[in-house]
This record gives structure tokens, C-alpha cells and sequence, in this order.
């Protein structure tokens, strides 16, 4: 049966949910309300030329929290604010909004592409969950963001290189020495040889880098020579 014929029966009776309002989509078809499309607020330059994150001023190059500390990853950049987007990454996490992952998916092709482009990555690699909190909530929102991305600019996507093996904290209210502390070996490496000079990690929101940070740390380890990322959102640091 034709895939798009399947995927419009699903629409008609299980109508996909807008991102912004969580109303069903209208149009129908598309992926967010036409109404909507515009709330989310996309990064916009001048932005830190290691993290991504908006700056203040055109003669800023780096935000205050990338000046304080060395980060273990190349580069990165993020699609929207997090204040703009933070209700719709809950949903999105927390309420089974995987769909919302098509709409986040095309605006970063959209918006960041071309920088993913110019790359060349081998692999997108989601940042993984603890395998208790997958089961728990039924998926991992990075890996439904990364395989929706990848999809859209045909770059792999690696779901089973880099497992967490340690059950961390939330991270949310924890402080800077705090993050880092939470996330010492929570990654592992799950192949001896690793054939992968460029790759991307992909989340859906960047505060520190600490997530990235130690995945990155494994990642070197493991002979990857370059590595960027790419969120949905980023917060103001601390």
C-alpha cells in the first residue's frame, strides 16, 4: 500500500498536532497551523561562533559562558530559542508528541542545512537516554529529531554507536560543576572500531554543553576527529 496513502489515513484519524497550539493541524497536511508557523523564535546572528548561542553585540564573537571554559566538541548551532519553544519541547519529551519531531525536522533543514552541509558529516548521532527512562517513556525525542533530520539531508543516522550506561540526574536546577560531575562515564562506546572522521550530535536543547561535552570525550576517544552539534533549542547558559 502506498506510503503517503497510509500517512494521510492516519492524518484523517488520528490528526497530527500543531506545535505551537497542540490543536489539530490546519491546513490539514501540513505540519504546524498556518497561524502558528511564525511564534517560534529562530536564533538569529550575531551568535556565538562556538555554541550557537545569540549574542548582544556584532563585535562579540564568543558568549560568556564559551570564554569561561574549554568545550570538548568543535562547534554547534541551534534553531530556536529555548523561551519561545520551551512548552512545545515538554509536550514533545514528556506527552508523546512525537509528530512535532517532522516540523522541528524541516526547519532545521531549512535554517541549518547549508551549515550542516559544509561539514560533510558521516553520521548524525542522537544523544542517547538511560534505557530505564526509554522504556519509560517510549522513545528517545533526539533520536526521533535526528532520524526526521537525516532523512530530509540524507546524512546517516547512528543510533547504536554511543549507549548511556549510567542513570544521571535531571539536569535542569543542577549548577555548572554539578552537570559535569552528573555526567562522568554516563557514555560508552559501543563499537571497538569506529569508522567516522566528521559526525554531528543532535539534542533538543543545549544550557552548558555538558551533555555534549562528555559525549564528545568518548567520541575523541574513539578517534572521531570532528565533531559539531545541532539542537532544537538553546537556553541562556549559566
Amino acid at each position: 500500500m502506498n506510503i503517503t496513502f497510509l500517512r494521510t489515513l492516519t492524518d484523517i484519524f488520528y490528526p497530527r498536532r500543531c506545535p505551537v497550539c497542540d490543536r489539530a493541524v490546519r491546513p490539514f497536511g501540513s505540519l504546524v497551523c498556518e497561524t502558528c508557523q511564525s511564534e517560534f523564535v529562530h536564533i538569529r546572528q550575531p551568535y556565538c561562533l562556538k555554541c550557537g548561542k545569540e549574542l548582544s553585540a556584532e563585535t562579540e564573537e564568543y558568549c560568556s559562558d564559551c570564554m569561561r571554559r574549554r568545550h570538548l566538541f568543535d562547534s554547534g548551532r541551534a534553531l530556536f530559542t529555548y523561551k519561545s519553544v520551551s512548552d512545545s519541547i515538554y509536550r514533545f519529551k514528556y506527552k508523546g508528541r512525537q509528530e512535532y519531531g517532522a516540523f522541528y525536522a524541516a526547519c532545521m533543514a531549512a535554517d541549518l542545512g547549508e551549515w550542516i552541509a559544509r561539514r560533510r558529516p558521516d553520521a548524525l548521532i542522537p544523544v542517547p537516554v538511560h534505557a530505564a527512562k526509554k522504556r519509560a517513556r517510549g522513545y528517545n525525542q533526539a533520536q526521533v529529531l535526528a532520524r526526521e533530520l537525516g532523512r530530509r539531508i540524507h546524512v546517516p543516522v547512528e543510533t547504536e554507536l554511543v549507549k548511556r550506561v549510567r542513570r544521571t540526574a535531571p539536569m535542569k536546577d543542577l549548577p555548572l560543576a554539578e552537570r559535569q560531575n552528573n555526567l562522568k562515564r554516563a557514555f560508552k562506546i559501543c563499537r571497538n572500531d569506529v569508522k567516522l572522521d566528521t559526525v554531528i550530535i543532535i539534542d533538543d536543547i543545549y544550557t552548558t554543553g555538558s551533555t555534549i561535552d562528555a559525549m564528545s570525550y568518548e567520541l575523541r576517544r574513539a578517534g572521531v576527529k570532528r565533531i559539531y552539534f545541532v539542537t532544537l533549542a538553546i537556553g541562556r547558559g549559566l
